[in-house]
């Protein structure tokens, strides 16, 4: 195994963590930007006026978004479990 191989499978680690996390982070970001807005606006400061809604949000992307999720997940552990082979020679 050289480095270059090691650098490889980080970076698509890396990647791959980025790519499920940002749904969940964007949603998060939104509903909190909307909540805040309207927190000003109306000066209500409630913490759980942002908690409950970032939670839904949160759920509600896991069930949208789950299995895709699930999917690149495995198809990331396939592909590293496949390539074992080539990295020990």
């Amino acid at each position: 195994m050289n480095d270059t191989a090691v650098l490889q499978i980080g970076m698509d680690a890396l990647w791959l963590s980025v790519k499920l996390g940002a749904p969940i982070l964007l949603v998060g970001l939104a509903i909190g930007v909307f909540i805040g807005l309207l927190q000003a606006v109306t000066q209500v400061q409630e913490v759980t006026m942002t908690f409950v809604p970032k939670f839904i949000g949160v759920i509600v992307v896991f069930a949208l978004a789950g299995n895709w999720m699930l999917q690149e997940i495995i198809s990331f552990t396939n592909a590293l479990f496949a390539s074992i082979p080539s990295l020990l020679s």
